[in-house]
């Protein structure tokens, strides 16, 4: 494998975290609540570099495209949470009260499906045959990211959407500022602006 090879591998995630927080800029229409899914993405990343290490397997290009999946299905729990305690935060909830609801409400569905991921991945773990170092190495970088990063990110990400939620509260750039779009003030007969003009 080339040094140009390694070094396109090691930039696909980040392109990817870059591309998950843009689309959730968008999303949340803040700058600030995303980032409460970005930053725990480091909690997966950690017990992916850490199983393969007691594996003794390589971060090559088989493992980036194991942490690239992997950013995907750890983002997708912690914007479960987020939403959730978005939603209920938007419904009048304190923001503690809807990190805590929505970490509480999200952790059964969260740990069915990351445990069932998980299980579907042991074969390739335990992978032998031609072809077995890749298998291995993609299947124990997803199990240990998932694994860890699901155990502990249920934890961290209400604390992380608390934290930034604060923080968003004390940012916001006009005063009396609206969560909702314009256009559906407007839709549902807030407004005039369909009205002529005299």
């Amino acid at each position: 494998m080339t040094r140009r090879t390694r070094e396109h591998g090691r930039l696909y995630p980040r392109i990817v975290v870059v591309f998950v927080y843009l689309v959730l800029v968008g999303q949340y229409e803040s700058f600030m609540l995303p980032l409460a899914v970005i930053l725990s993405l480091p909690v997966g990343l950690f017990g992916t570099f850490l199983f393969l290490q007691v594996m003794g397997l390589s971060n090559d290009v088989y493992a980036q495209i194991g942490l690239v999946m992997l950013v995907g299905l750890l983002g997708k729990n912690a914007i479960l949470i987020v939403e959730f305690a978005v939603q209920r935060r938007q419904e009048g909830m304190s923001l503690r009260e809807a990190a805590i609801e929505g970490g509480k409400l999200r952790f059964r569905p969260i740990l069915m499906t990351s445990f069932a991921f998980i299980a579907g991945l042991l074969p390739l773990v335990v992978a032998t045959g031609p072809g077995a170092i890749g298998n291995r190495t993609i299947g124990t970088a997803a199990v240990g990211g998932m694994l860890v990063g699901t155990c502990i990110g249920v934890l961290v990400i209400p604390g992380l959407y608390y934290l930034f939620g604060v923080i968003a509260d004390k940012r916001k750039l006009i005063q009396d500022e609206a969560d909702e779009p314009l256009s559906e003030r407007f839709g549902h007969g807030h407004g005039h602006a369909h009205e002529p003009v005299a």
